[in-house]
């Protein structure tokens, strides 16, 4: 059992709707509880009684030492990654609750099974919020395992690279970057008009990545029939609808596009590698990444993170010249896959298994390192902003340490004055990781937490440990400098940062939506009845010709339902078409940017309307049957 202990000053939660088949019924009505020790609590597999106890003990003499006699147990799957089955796992909450009221607790309980939303309020003292884990007791004996040579002994800890540890270790210093490329003490940065850097600098610097409160993203990704967790697999694997294996699709060919325009040669690489690969496993201590590892025959392999693995194999077998470089190798990784901890991986924003795509630039010396490096920043910022994530929408981090900004001060404001915003600068007295720059942006969410997009790096090691070489103009050998970059981040993670972003309009009072680009549907026909359907077909072949989707609302609702569904599904055009549209051949077409206000448009004028919105992108036919009556329901 894990759980997440918060002494809090009040939560609301509200059940919104169910994610399991064994969900409780439950009031679908705001709950409010004040003063009270809250329990996130995840159930895993073999927790029983003993361990129920054992945790209400706990909170009970935690109870205890604040003066406080009120328990809410919430459950909360996201801790953990070896969760009970749903029955068993109620059962052990039910058993909770019942033996928290026998100690004489004040107890409540949200309901088990449900996606719900809420907000919390912690106290600021330094026991206020708790991370405890449980086991039964006969798993306190160490497990045993089989040794690849049949001796049996203890089960080896799961590897941890020492770059992993060195984060938990590693001692950093926080400024503020400024554009003429000052470095400011962030503790005594005037953070007047950066609001997102001063969320960001308190993230960054906190390192709190639990997740304690459902971001908007989820239930938005579910509703709009995009994606959703995939029960039967691993978390932070997750399942694509039509609608979002579109939207994800299209982006892979826009990255992809644009990579290749900048001069990156596509390759394919293998998902696994193998653990004691001399190469790889230094190159995995110097990677703060966690990896899934597996046994096959006689060898310990590892599940890929990026795609350097094999690029640098590729490249230590190529023949290169310097009058090739900087050499550019892409791949668009299906997938990267992260063992995240349980408690920080949630809907699209944190996963284990993403698309990635990666791009490696071999330079052959530190002034070309840098002229590549500023023409890639400005490629990322370009990307992001064509998939409608703009300046406003994220800020910068930078890291390196003192000596290197000492040596290239000037490199480093040239960066920040392309950003035109100050940036937040980790320093480290001495290098550790393997590179000697890293910078990446990051979009600040509905809940003060950032997920980082595009970033670049200029790795100073990995030539040598791969034995990556070139040819000089001497014709001897040397080792390139190697660049990593991925122009938007995890794809998976651009979907969650628009759906963020358009949570947050929509707070302000404008109508969420995706990019026009980018919407599954982009023109809706609602005919008044059945006996213009002919006309309507028609009319939806003309405009799609023109690689513009379209579907028709064929259901048997009222029109106004039919107008409010559209609306609910953020669809950028809507028309409804009877008699007068036939005989007259304009339409009054309602768009949604708009907040809905309609214009009167030929069909021409519509079909240049919408094109100007998608021009340049690239396009993929509707990914659904072009009548609604025809489509099945994904989410229930």
């Amino acid at each position: 059992m894990r759980i997440l202990q918060l002494h809090s000053n009040f939560i609301n939660y509200k059940p919104v709707e169910k994610e399991l088949p064994q969900a409780e019924d439950a009031e679908k009505s705001e709950v409010r509880v004040e003063e009270v020790v809250v329990l996130f609590t995840a159930v895993e597999e073999g927790d029983n009684s003993q361990v129920s106890q054992r945790a209400i003990n706990d909170a009970r003499a935690f109870l205890g030492k604040l003066k406080v006699n009120k328990l809410l147990i919430y459950p909360f799957a996201h801790l953990s990654s070896n969760l009970s089955k749903p029955q068993e796992a109620f059962n052990v909450i039910k058993e909770m609750e019942d033996y928290a009221k026998q100690k004489g607790i004040e107890t409540y309980r949200a309901p088990f099974g449900w996606n719900k939303q809420f907000t919390v309020s912690i106290k600021g003292h330094p026991l206020a919020e708790q991370a405890r884990t449980y086991a039964p007791e006969a798993q306190k004996v160490e497990d045993t395992a089989e040794e690849p040579n049949g001796v049996c002994g203890v089960k080896k800890e799961e590897p941890v690279s020492e770059a992993l540890k060195a984060e938990d270790t590693l001692k950093s210093f926080w400024h503020i970057l400024q554009t003429d490329g000052s470095l400011i003490p962030v503790e005594e940065f005037k953070f007047k008009g950066q609001t997102n850097l001063q969320k960001f600098s308190n993230y960054e610097i906190k390192k709190a990545r639990a997740v304690t409160v459902m971001p908007p993203h989820v239930s938005l990704m579910k509703r709009l029939e995009i994606a959703d967790y995939e029960p039967g697999s691993d978390p932070g694997n997750v399942r694509w609808y039509p609608k979002g294996r579109m939207i994800k699709s299209l982006l892979e060919q826009y990255v992809t596009a644009r990579v290749q325009a900048y001069g990156g040669m596509e390759v394919e690489t293998p998902l696994m590698y193998d653990f004691h690969h001399p190469s790889l496993a230094k190159y995995l201590n110097r990677f703060p990444a966690r990896q899934y590892v597996l046994k096959s025959e006689d060898k310990e392999l590892f599940l890929r993170f990026a795609a350097c693995f094999g690029q640098f194999l590729m490249a230590h077998d190529a023949q290169i010249s310097y009058k090739q470089l900087p050499l550019k190798l892409f791949e668009l990784t299906r997938y990267s896959f992260r063992r995240e901890k349980s408690g920080e991986v949630v809907g699209l924003k944190r996963l284990r298994a993403f698309t990635m795509p990666d791009c490696h630039a071999f330079c052959a010396d530190f002034e070309q390192a840098k002229k590549e490096f500023i023409t890639r920043f400005d490629l990322c910022i370009d990307v992001l902003d064509n998939i409608g994530l703009v300046k406003d929408d994220y800020e910068i981090a930078m890291r390196f340490t003192k000596d290197f900004y000492t040596e290239h001060k000037e490199f480093l404001a040239a960066l920040a004055t392309k950003f035109g915003k100050p940036i937040l600068a980790e320093v480290w007295n001495e290098r550790f990781f393997y590179f000697a720059l890293k910078w990446d942006l990051n979009f600040i969410d509905n809940q003060d937490k950032a997920a980082a997009l595009s970033t670049d790096q200029i790795d100073v090691e990995n030539a040598e440990r791969y034995e990556i070489t070139y040819i000089d103009e001497k014709g001897e050998k040397q080792k390139p400098l190697i660049l990593h970059c991925s122009p938007s981040g995890a794809i998976e993670r651009d979907i969650y940062a628009l759906l963020e972003k358009a949570y947050r309009e929509q707070m302000t009072g404008k109508a969420p939506m995706l990019p026009v680009w980018l919407s599954p549907t982009q023109v809706r026909l609602i005919p008044i009845s059945d006996k213009f359907l002919d006309k309507v077909e028609t009319l939806a072949k003309q405009i799609t010709e023109h690689h513009i989707r379209v579907d028709i609302d064929d259901t048997a609702s009222t029109l106004q339902k039919k107008i409010r569904e559209a609306e609910q599904e953020w669809i950028p055009y809507i028309i409804v078409i009877g008699e007068k549209e036939i005989e007259s051949s304009t339409l009054s077409v309602r768009i949604r940017e708009l907040k809905g206000k309609q214009e009167t448009l030929s069909v021409d004028q519509l079909i240049t309307k919408v094109s100007e919105k998608i021009t340049d992108k690239p396009y993929k036919p509707l990914p659904l049957p072009i009548y609604l009556s025809k489509r099945p329901q994904f989410h229930g």
